[in-house]
Protein backbone atom coordinates (compact mmCIF):
# COMPACT_ATOMS: atom_id res chain seq x y z
CA UNK A 1 0.00 0.00 0.00
CA UNK A 2 1.45 3.36 -1.18
CA UNK A 3 2.08 6.06 1.90
CA UNK A 4 -1.18 7.97 2.53
CA UNK A 5 -3.34 5.73 0.91
CA UNK A 6 -5.70 3.69 1.98
CA UNK A 7 -7.39 0.41 0.44
CA UNK A 8 -11.29 1.04 0.79
CA UNK A 9 -13.61 -2.16 0.28
CA UNK A 10 -14.00 -3.46 -3.20
CA UNK A 11 -10.33 -3.11 -3.59
CA UNK A 12 -10.41 0.59 -4.68
CA UNK A 13 -7.78 2.49 -3.79
CA UNK A 14 -7.99 6.22 -2.56
CA UNK A 15 -6.87 8.97 -0.83
CA UNK A 16 -6.96 9.43 3.07
CA UNK A 17 -10.22 11.43 3.47
CA UNK A 18 -10.52 15.13 4.85
CA UNK A 19 -11.18 15.44 8.64
CA UNK A 20 -15.07 14.35 8.59
CA UNK A 21 -17.63 17.26 10.19
CA UNK A 22 -20.46 16.69 11.99
CA UNK A 23 -20.87 14.30 15.50
CA UNK A 24 -21.09 10.94 17.08
CA UNK A 25 -23.31 10.65 20.25
CA UNK A 26 -23.87 8.05 22.14
CA UNK A 27 -27.28 7.06 23.52
CA UNK A 28 -27.86 4.70 26.74
CA UNK A 29 -30.83 3.96 28.41
CA UNK A 30 -30.57 1.79 32.10
CA UNK A 31 -33.20 1.87 34.60
CA UNK A 32 -35.77 3.83 32.70
CA UNK A 33 -33.56 6.77 31.89
CA UNK A 34 -31.69 7.96 29.22
CA UNK A 35 -28.13 9.06 28.95
CA UNK A 36 -26.46 10.97 25.65
CA UNK A 37 -22.27 11.33 25.19
CA UNK A 38 -20.25 12.39 23.16
CA UNK A 39 -18.25 9.88 21.10
CA UNK A 40 -14.63 10.39 19.67
CA UNK A 41 -14.27 11.52 16.59
CA UNK A 42 -12.79 9.05 14.77
CA UNK A 43 -15.77 7.76 15.14
CA UNK A 44 -16.96 9.86 12.07
CA UNK A 45 -14.26 8.36 10.01
CA UNK A 46 -13.81 4.93 11.48
CA UNK A 47 -16.74 2.38 11.58
CA UNK A 48 -14.40 -0.14 13.61
CA UNK A 49 -13.92 2.71 15.78
CA UNK A 50 -17.14 3.59 16.62
CA UNK A 51 -18.15 0.27 16.97
CA UNK A 52 -15.53 -0.97 19.47
CA UNK A 53 -16.27 2.53 21.59
CA UNK A 54 -20.48 1.58 21.66
CA UNK A 55 -19.23 -1.94 22.69
CA UNK A 56 -17.02 -0.37 25.79
CA UNK A 57 -19.57 0.69 26.93
CA UNK A 58 -21.15 -2.29 28.37
CA UNK A 59 -24.89 -1.01 29.17
CA UNK A 60 -27.42 -3.43 30.64
CA UNK A 61 -30.07 -1.25 28.78
CA UNK A 62 -30.19 -0.25 25.33
CA UNK A 63 -26.90 1.27 23.81
CA UNK A 64 -26.30 2.73 20.51
CA UNK A 65 -24.77 5.31 18.34
CA UNK A 66 -25.43 8.44 16.42
CA UNK A 67 -23.79 9.81 13.75
CA UNK A 68 -24.71 12.79 11.57
CA UNK A 69 -21.37 12.96 8.84
CA UNK A 70 -21.13 16.63 7.01
CA UNK A 71 -24.26 17.70 6.74
CA UNK A 72 -24.92 14.45 4.25
CA UNK A 73 -26.31 11.54 6.01
CA UNK A 74 -26.69 9.82 9.13
CA UNK A 75 -25.58 6.11 10.73
CA UNK A 76 -26.97 4.80 13.15
CA UNK A 77 -25.05 1.49 14.97
CA UNK A 78 -26.12 -1.10 17.82
CA UNK A 79 -23.95 -3.47 19.07
CA UNK A 80 -26.20 -6.65 19.37
CA UNK A 81 -25.21 -10.24 19.92
CA UNK A 82 -23.06 -11.70 17.21
CA UNK A 83 -22.34 -8.34 15.40
CA UNK A 84 -24.06 -5.04 14.60
CA UNK A 85 -27.17 -3.96 13.57
CA UNK A 86 -26.77 -0.69 11.11
CA UNK A 87 -28.59 1.82 9.51
CA UNK A 88 -27.03 4.25 6.77
CA UNK A 89 -29.57 6.90 5.65
CA UNK A 90 -28.14 7.24 1.79
CA UNK A 91 -26.38 4.47 0.44
CA UNK A 92 -24.62 7.07 -2.72
CA UNK A 93 -22.80 8.42 0.41
CA UNK A 94 -20.65 5.03 0.06
CA UNK A 95 -19.08 6.94 -3.28
CA UNK A 96 -17.61 9.66 -1.24
CA UNK A 97 -16.84 8.51 1.84
CA UNK A 98 -15.19 5.43 3.34
CA UNK A 99 -17.33 5.33 6.90
CA UNK A 100 -20.61 4.91 4.18
CA UNK A 101 -18.59 2.39 2.15
CA UNK A 102 -17.65 0.21 5.16
CA UNK A 103 -20.64 0.44 6.17
CA UNK A 104 -22.18 -1.44 2.91
CA UNK A 105 -19.44 -3.72 3.47
CA UNK A 106 -20.29 -4.68 6.50
CA UNK A 107 -24.12 -5.49 5.24
CA UNK A 108 -22.67 -7.14 2.33
CA UNK A 109 -24.74 -4.75 -0.16
CA UNK A 110 -22.95 -3.50 -3.41
CA UNK A 111 -22.32 0.26 -3.75
CA UNK A 112 -24.82 2.50 -5.86
CA UNK A 113 -23.96 3.05 -9.53
CA UNK A 114 -22.28 6.70 -9.86
CA UNK A 115 -24.85 7.22 -11.90
CA UNK A 116 -27.87 6.63 -9.45
CA UNK A 117 -29.22 10.38 -8.70
CA UNK A 118 -31.81 8.56 -6.06
CA UNK A 119 -31.37 8.85 -2.26
CA UNK A 120 -32.42 5.36 -0.24
CA UNK A 121 -31.40 4.13 2.67
CA UNK A 122 -29.28 0.74 3.61
CA UNK A 123 -29.25 -1.73 6.79
CA UNK A 124 -31.86 -2.18 9.63
CA UNK A 125 -35.16 0.30 9.59
CA UNK A 126 -36.05 -1.59 12.36
CA UNK A 127 -33.07 -0.27 14.40
CA UNK A 128 -34.87 1.03 17.38
CA UNK A 129 -38.33 -0.31 16.71
CA UNK A 130 -38.04 -1.96 20.70
CA UNK A 131 -37.07 1.70 21.42
CA UNK A 132 -40.46 3.38 19.96
CA UNK A 133 -39.40 4.23 16.46
CA UNK A 134 -41.17 1.55 13.82
CA UNK A 135 -39.68 0.73 10.56
CA UNK A 136 -42.27 2.89 9.13
CA UNK A 137 -41.65 5.90 11.04
CA UNK A 138 -38.17 5.75 10.27
CA UNK A 139 -38.48 4.85 6.52
CA UNK A 140 -40.73 8.45 7.09
CA UNK A 141 -37.27 10.36 8.51
CA UNK A 142 -35.17 9.12 5.95
CA UNK A 143 -37.07 10.50 2.98
CA UNK A 144 -37.15 13.82 4.50
CA UNK A 145 -34.25 14.81 2.29
CA UNK A 146 -34.66 18.07 2.78
CA UNK A 147 -33.92 18.08 6.39
CA UNK A 148 -30.30 18.01 7.61
CA UNK A 149 -29.24 14.61 9.48
CA UNK A 150 -28.99 16.90 12.63
CA UNK A 151 -32.38 17.04 12.43
CA UNK A 152 -34.10 14.00 11.14
CA UNK A 153 -31.62 12.28 14.03
CA UNK A 154 -33.46 15.02 16.35
CA UNK A 155 -36.96 13.64 14.82
CA UNK A 156 -35.63 10.08 16.13
CA UNK A 157 -34.45 11.28 19.56
CA UNK A 158 -37.89 12.87 19.99
CA UNK A 159 -39.87 9.84 18.88
CA UNK A 160 -37.58 8.08 20.95
CA UNK A 161 -38.13 9.96 24.20
CA UNK A 162 -34.38 11.35 24.41
CA UNK A 163 -34.72 14.52 22.49
CA UNK A 164 -33.85 16.85 25.82
CA UNK A 165 -30.64 14.83 26.76
CA UNK A 166 -30.06 14.96 22.74
CA UNK A 167 -29.97 18.42 22.68
CA UNK A 168 -28.58 19.90 25.20
CA UNK A 169 -25.42 17.43 23.99
CA UNK A 170 -25.95 19.29 20.63
CA UNK A 171 -25.62 22.53 22.41
CA UNK A 172 -22.85 21.90 23.85
CA UNK A 173 -20.95 20.46 20.94
CA UNK A 174 -22.02 23.31 18.77
CA UNK A 175 -21.39 25.52 21.44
Amino acid sequence: MLPGRSTAPYGVTMAEQEPVNGFAVAVVREDGRWRCSTMDSSALSELDAAITELRQLRSTGAAFGLLAVDDEFFIILRPVPGGVSLLLSDAAAALDYDIAADVLDLLRVDPPDEEDEELWPEGDLGVLSDLGMPKHEMQIVVDEVDLYPDEQLQMIAQRCGFDQEFTKLLDKIQA
